[in-house]
Order: structure tokens, then C-alpha cells, then sequence
């Protein structure tokens, strides 16, 4: 199958690129003209790099031409910053795939996989774990703008027949992964712990979140190019909840040594705890997660201890 990545050069979508071509998919990365490539690739691996503007529609339609399916995992923005500027987050992210799903019709491209965010879109539970048929009430633009964008992929599915699967991913973590742009706990922490910084905890650290390391995601993404069933959302989760606190304690575990750490007073977007349900990505995609969190923990840890 022809699969073209956008953002394949990032943490998550350069362990989806590698998953596809484990599975002997021809690839195609489409990435801004700064990143570099993650990795060399093997003369018997099919991909190919491509770079340009997700804002173009031009370099949009090259890099979707000839493809049978869009893996689109794209965001300008992160949660904590998009409430900072919405209209630049709807403008980058939601308009500019209205122009991609406009252009996949044209270019005869009926199916896309699309990452949106189980730890944003539901907002704060009404019960856990949260399942697809929970409310979806987003705290943050971030949020909002992934559901906005997962409605339209449903409505092009029913009006022109592309095949939507939308991954509601939880809290990935593992290999690649970026610290300094300070998203993601188990990274952010590591990283500081290596640094010999205080982790910084926002709140008593009771918060409480899912996290699933970046292989099992892959994973995911992997199933769901050659998913053809009836069902168009999944979380994609580990189901199991984790509080900062015991992150900490996992790590300190993993590393062999106690690891500063401080309280800073809560951030009002934070929500107290969000666990998702999988059942449906079992039940569906056949989907199921194979890497425990302390195993995670360990692998990225060595990962990142090697970059240090």
C-alpha cells in the first residue's frame, strides 16, 4: 500500500513510518524543510522524503498524488499554549485540512488516518475510564480544534467516501521524543532528572493521566491503514491511570536514585484525571497494547541516556 506520513519526520510519526515499512508499505514522509531526517533508510525500504508547507495546497496535492491513504498527524500547536492564539490554531490546523481533504478528493484519495487527542477532546470525565461515546467538551483550543477537525473528516466521509479512522491518542511517550519542547511528562521528567533539574509538578500531583508508550501506538496507526470496518473513532490508550506522584516513583525506580523534585501551584486547563477506555480498539482494529509503563519508562530512559 502507498501511505504518505505527514509529520512522519516527528516522534510519533517517525515510529509510524518505521512501523509501515515493517510491514513493507511504500512510504512517503511529507515534512517541513528544517527537519531532518530521523534516520538513514536501508536501499530496500520504499520511502520517499518530501518537503513543504501543510499550509499549501500545491505542496499538499504532490505529496498526497498517487497515494491510497493520508496518515495525517500534523498540529502547529500544543495544548498548553493553543488557548494562547486560537485563531492561528484553527487557521494551521483546522483550515489547512479542509484544503487536504479537498485535495485528497480531487487526487481520488479515499482514506485517511488521523491523529486527534484522547487527552484533550473529552475535557473533564464524567466517569473512567472514558470511552468513545463519553461527551466530548475540549478545556483547551488544542482540544477543540481536533474535534472540530475529526467532525469534518466524518462529514467527508459521508459526502465523498473517504474512509476516515480517527486515533484519539492518550499520553504517548518514548524514543524521539522532543523534551525541550516540554510536552510530555514522562520525557520532560527524564530529561530533567538526567539534567540533575528539580521535576517541576503542576499541583499537589495527584494528577492523574494515561500513558502509552510509542511502539503500541504505532501500532495503532498500522491497524487502522488497513482497518475497513464500520466504526471511525478509537481511543488509544493503556487503560490503566497513573498519578505524577507515582510516575516519579516508577522513574526513580527505572534510574536507580531519588529524583528532585517541586510543586508549582495547578494550572486551571489541567484536568484531575483521564484514563481511557481501549475496549473498542481491541474489539475493532485488534488492537492491543503490549508495553508495560515501567518498561517503557526503562526503554526511553536508555534511549535518552545514550543522547545526553
Amino acid at each position: 500500500m502507498k501511505c504518505v506520513v505527514f509529520g512522519g519526520g516527528g516522534f510519533i510519526g517517525s515510529a509510524v513510518v518505521d512501523r509501515l515499512l515493517r510491514d513493507r508499505h511504500s512510504v512517503r514522509v511529507f515534512e517541513r524543510s528544517f527537519i531532518r531526517r530521523f534516520r538513514k533508510f536501508s536501499p530496500d525500504e520504499s520511502v520517499e522524503w518530501m518537503t513543504g508547507d501543510f499550509l499549501n495546497v500545491h505542496d499538499v496535492g504532490d505529496a498526497v498524488d498517487g497515494m491510497d491513504v493520508v496518515l495525517h498527524l500534523v498540529s502547529s500547536t500544543l495544548p498548553k499554549t493553543s488557548n494562547d492564539d486560537p485563531v492561528n490554531d484553527v487557521q494551521s490546523n483546522l483550515v489547512a485540512t479542509l484544503r487536504m481533504l479537498e485535495v485528497m478528493v480531487a487526487r481520488d484519495v479515499r482514506k485517511i488516518v488521523f491523529i486527534s487527542s484522547g487527552g484533550t477532546v473529552y475535557g473533564n470525565p464524567n466517569y473512567l475510564p472514558i470511552d468513545e461515546l463519553h461527551p466530548t467538551n475540549p478545556q483547551v483550543s488544542y482540544g477543540i480544534t481536533k474535534l472540530a477537525i475529526e467532525k469534518y473528516l466524518l462529514l467527508f466521509e459521508k459526502t465523498n467516501g473517504i474512509k476516515a479512522s480517527i486515533l484519539r491518542v492518550a499520553n504517548p511517550f518514548g524514543e524521539r521524543q522532543r523534551p525541550e519542547n516540554a510536552q510530555g511528562a514522562v520525557g520532560v521528567f527524564l530529561h530533567r532528572a538526567f539534567s540533575q533539574q528539580p521535576i517541576e509538578i503542576w499541583g499537589d500531583g495527584s494528577v492523574t493521566r494515561d500513558y502509552i508508550y510509542i511502539d503500541d501506538v504505532a501500532d495503532a496507526f498500522a491497524l487502522a491503514v488497513q482497518y475497513s470496518g464500520s466504526k471511525s473513532v478509537f481511543n488509544i490508550g493503556s487503560g490503566v491511570g497513573t498519578q505524577l506522584n507515582e510516575l516519579i516513583k516508577i522513574i526513580e525506580e527505572v534510574l536507580g536514585k531519588s529524583v528532585a523534585h517541586r510543586y508549582l501551584p495547578a494550572r486551571p486547563f489541567d484536568v484531575p484525571a483521564s484514563v481511557l477506555s481501549n475496549a473498542l480498539a481491541r474489539e475493532e482494529l485488534k488492537w492491543v497494547p503490549q508495553v508495560p509503563l515501567r518498561d517503557g519508562i526503562a526503554r526511553t530512559a536508555k534511549w535518552l541516556a545514550g543522547k545526553l
